[in-house]
């Protein structure tokens, strides 16, 4: 699952479960009765005003219910398809989206707003899935810790295996992370048949692994407010906005030729009680309203084009214009292979 930067975000929700857009006193979406429920991952955040000026123009609450990460939220609406859980569902990546698809999860519908930048992002032509953020998994590094070695910083993949870097890195577990199943992803997609040699040579070199995002770059990296021992780590191309000093540069940096692109989509769920409703809150989710509270509300990078970015992020967290992908039918088949031969690579 994304990790947010809790520093820097204002978090709307912070209970499964709770209803948005509330607005008492006023003609809001409560007091006429429509209610859409919206089933997503444990990540998600939005202002509370802005739900509430949806609630208060159409007439809808969303009533949010969280399931955990990408990989669970999937497990779920798979397992429910026939007596849905909600309306439409948000979170849904790229890793998982082709399971959801072969399952008949949701429903065909094509958002006025989709030719807007989401449909850069489709997975096949059939509307079920639409993309509404990107977030890339790239290595970030601490530039002071190698400028007080005299070491060039790492660029490449391949320079993460250099004996001067060893015992520099830390990473996520591809089957418990989902930041370290894309830095897996990344691997491969970037090496091909390769990509096992390239995790026993990270091994060669020290490499640590750690069960999550959140021990790996709050407890190990040394460029994050931890100040762990080690200055190299997965994490985001949005991180460094998180890390901007009182200079106002950043104090760290994304390899931006080690990104894998991560991208979450939304859907109508088949057999939705309110399709109709669930249609409108699906193009709020595409509003531009929405899409420019997205990267400080939940770290990550609107799918819709022309969204301006905020100012630490122009900074700091460019969008990376060459991320690696794989096709979301090739994760499927192969993800859980991948995963056990990993573990029998590095911890094997």
């Amino acid at each position: 699952m994304r990790k947010i930067p809790v520093a820097l975000v204002a978090v709307a929700l912070t209970a499964t479960g709770c209803t948005l857009g509330d607005d008492s006193g006023s003609d809001s979406g409560a007091e006429n009765g429509t209610s859409v429920v919206l089933v997503t991952h444990d990540s998600f955040a939005a202002p509370q005003e802005l739900l509430d000026e949806f609630a208060k123009d159409s007439g809808i609450t969303i009533d949010v219910r969280k399931v955990g990460d990408a990989g669970a939220l999937t497990n779920q609406l798979v397992l429910t398809k026939d007596e849905p859980i909600g309306d439409l569902a948000y979170g849904v990546d790229n890793t998982f989206a082709s399971r959801a698809l072969d399952e008949d999860v949701f429903a065909a519908y094509r958002a006025p707003d989709a030719e807007k930048g989401p449909q850069r992002y489709q997975i096949d032509d059939s509307g079920r899935l639409t993309a509404v953020d990107v977030g890339d998994v790239c290595v970030n590094i601490d530039p002071a810790a190698f400028a007080a070695k005299g070491l060039p910083e790492p660029k490449t993949y391949a320079d993460l295996t250099r004996s001067e870097y060893r015992d520099m890195l830390v990473v996520s577990d591809p089957a418990t992370s989902s930041p370290g199943l894309a830095f897996l992803l990344g691997t491969i997609a970037e090496l091909g048949d390769g990509w096992r040699e390239y995790w026993v040579a990270l091994k060669g070199v020290g490499m640590k692994v750690v069960s999550g995002w959140e021990e790996a770059y709050t407890q190990e990296f040394s460029g994050s407010s931890g100040q762990g021992p080690r200055p190299i780590v997965v994490s985001y191309a949005s991180s460094p906005s998180a890390e901007i000093g009182d200079d106002g540069k950043p104090r760290t940096k994304a390899l931006l030729d080690t990104c894998f692109r991560q991208v979450e989509y939304a859907g109508v769920l088949a057999g939705a009680k309110d399709a109709d409703s669930a249609k409108k809150v699906l193009d709020f989710l595409l509003s531009e309203k929405f899409q420019a509270a997205v990267p400080e509300q939940m770290y990550v990078y609107p799918a819709r084009e022309g969204v301006q970015l905020p100012e630490a992020w122009q900074r700091a967290a460019p969008q990376p214009e060459a991320a690696a992908t794989l096709p979301p039918a090739e994760i499927q088949q192969n993800r859980e292979r991948w995963i056990d031969e990993w573990r029998t690579l590095v911890q094997g």
